[in-house]
This record gives structure tokens, C-alpha cells and sequence, in this order.
């Protein structure tokens, strides 16, 4: 039986169990897949190389101390190291931009231990699609306000794009730090628990519409990994403690499986996009269909299109033959 979990303070939060852990499926795809629909994730315990989640971190470090909100930290514990020393938060880049410009993930993937880990997971090679958040979360400042951010799922945001939602946290996560909750078994008939919104946009899930009894999370450990099913709703939760939250979100599946193309742009137009990577160009059209997203999911339309997406921009593309079903950015 799942353990219950006691969050502090809880007032606004759902009663929590413990996540599963998938760690004795690794090898069995076909476990690993059978779980995949029943649970609508993977939860995996100290998989991932220490020293290679360490050297990710300290981008996240660097930057807390650039911003004066960490004091300088040497050699100190994790837990020490992020700890919030009151420093102004008005200037703060809550999006990690300038982590972001640097994109690490790149040399992370790329570490042999961490490759071999996904290589393993998938018995293939893993293709990275570039949709990447860097957090660095503070503590909460509003107390009063609910610890439940907006309740989503992320298929409805990139419809054709199959991808494995991959979260990694880079130091302990408690219950007071919040991190990810998600809503166990509720991905396999892949039902989109998003209302419309007055511009027919999907509006964040009301946390009602979700069984009280679905929800899950852990203390999360540096060498973690969490993966979750497309229609899997999740949300995080406001952090309570006096540490940052460190983490990071990619997306991830097997090469062999669809993948999107990824390039950028080098013409577009209202109906096609022209887009260039490493092997040469390739021109989709658009039509009324496509999903042409923004940054935070919205669907553009029009001239709406061209004044978001410009040439030189990075952009995902799923299509099927010459048409784009979805264009999105990495954001």
C-alpha cells in the first residue's frame, strides 16, 4: 500500500501518496510500456550519474550567486548551497534565461552514464526534442496564496509530437520544497481534462475535476528521473521551505520512434515554413489545421503566425509527409 504523505502547510493541497518506482522494469519494454498506460509514468530512483547531475547544478548555482540570493557557497552541502539568503527577487529571471542561452543540457545528455542510462531505458538510442525549462524556484513569497500552480496536461499543447515529458531534480525535493504532483492512471484514454477558455484556448484543469484520491509525489533525490505520459495532469506546488527548488524539464523518446523535425527557420509564410538543420531544408505547408503555438500554447492564426515565428528562430515541426500538424518553439 502507497504510503500517505503529509505536506506542510496543507490547507490547500490534496491528500499525496507515493509515487511508484519503475527501477526493476528497466530491460522489460514490455512492462515498461504496460506500465506506462496503467500508471502514466516511470518513476525512476537513483539512476542517473551524481557527478554528471552535479556538474548541471552548478549552472543553477552560479547563477543564484550572480543574482545575490545564495551566499557564496564553495564547497557547502546541496543543502546549503541553495539556500535562500533574502536577497531582492525583483530583477530575478524566474525562467532561467541566462541559463537557458547557455544550454547545458546539451553536454548533460551527452555524458556517457547519462546517455547509456536512456539508451537502456529505451533499447535505443534517445532523441532530445530541444523543449527545455531550467527552474531555480524560490521560496513562496504570498503565503497566502494556494501552493497549486496550474493544473495542465501537455498533450493538448503538442498534439503529434510524442515525446516523454523528463523531469530531473538537480538537489532534495521535500514535501516543503513542493516540486512535481501528478495524478496517477488517469493518461490511457488520453482525455483532455482542460476546459476552454473565452478564446477556446485550453484553460488550466480544475483541481475538483481530478479524483482526490490520484494524486502522487516523493522526496525527490539528486539522480532521480521522472517521465511522464503526455496526458498525465501534473502540476507543481509553491515551495514553502527556505531553499530554492532546482530542476530541470526536457523532453525525450526514442529515436526510432516519430520524431519532429528540428531546425529553424528560414521562410515562412501563413502556409508553409521552410526549415533548415544539419542535413539540409525541408518546406511544410500550414494549413487552417495546424497547430501553430507560441511559447505558452496558444494557437495562432494569421498574421498572428508570421509576427511570432521569424527566420532564424529555432522551431518544432511534427508533420505528417509534407504538411505540419504542429509548429511550436522550444518553449
Amino acid at each position: 500500500m502507497a504510503t500517505q504523505l503529509k505536506d506542510t502547510p496543507s490547507a490547500s493541497l490534496p491528500e499525496m501518496q507515493e509515487l511508484k518506482t519503475h527501477n526493476h522494469l528497466l530491460g522489460d519494454l514490455a512492462a515498461l510500456d504496460e506500465a506506462w498506460e496503467m500508471d502514466g509514468y516511470w518513476f525512476f530512483r537513483d539512476v542517473l550519474d551524481k557527478d554528471a547531475v552535479a556538474r548541471l547544478r552548478q549552472h543553477w548555482i552560479d547563477e543564484l550567486e550572480t543574482n545575490g540570493v545564495i551566499d557564496p557557497v564553495g564547497n557547502a552541502a546541496t543543502d546549503k548551497s541553495v539556500q535562500y539568503n533574502g536577497g531582492s527577487l525583483e530583477t530575478y529571471p524566474f525562467r532561467m534565461e541566462p541559463i537557458a542561452a547557455k544550454r547545458p543540457w546539451t553536454s548533460f545528455v551527452a555524458e556517457k552514464p547519462i546517455n547509456d542510462f536512456f539508451t537502456h531505458l529505451f533499447q535505443d538510442d534517445p532523441f532530445w526534442v530541444p523543449v527545455v525549462e531550467y527552474r531555480a524556484t524560490p521560496p513562496q513569497q504570498d503565503t497566502s496564496k494556494s501552493r497549486i500552480d496550474a493544473i495542465h496536461q501537455d498533450g493538448p499543447f503538442s498534439p503529434g509530437i510524442p515525446f516523454r515529458i523528463c523531469w530531473i531534480p538537480l538537489a532534495e525535493i521535500d514535501a516543503d520544497i513542493g516540486g512535481l504532483i501528478l495524478a496517477e492512471g488517469l493518461a490511457a484514454d488520453k482525455f483532455n481534462y482542460h476546459s476552454k477558455n473565452e478564446a477556446g484556448s485550453n484553460a488550466p484543469i480544475q483541481l475538483e475535476n481530478i479524483p482526490a484520491d490520484r494524486w502522487r509525489r516523493t522526496t525527490y533525490q539528486a539522480g532521480d528521473v521522472l517521465l511522464m505520459n503526455l496526458w498525465t495532469p501534473h502540476t507543481g506546488i509553491a515551495n514553502r521551505s527556505d531553499r530554492f527548488r532546482l530542476s530541470m524539464d526536457h523532453r525525450v523518446m526514442a529515436k526510432g520512434a516519430k520524431c519532429p523535425f528540428v531546425g529553424k527557420i528560414e521562410e515562412i509564410s501563413e502556409s508553409h515554413v521552410t526549415v533548415v538543420d544539419a542535413n539540409g531544408r525541408r518546406t511544410f505547408s500550414i494549413d487552417p489545421e495546424t497547430y501553430v503555438r507560441n511559447t505558452v500554447g496558444q494557437k495562432l492564426n494569421g498574421s498572428e503566425i508570421t509576427n511570432f515565428h521569424t527566420p532564424g528562430s529555432e522551431v518544432i515541426i511534427a508533420y505528417d509527409a509534407d504538411r505540419a500538424s504542429v509548429v511550436r518553439p522550444p518553449h
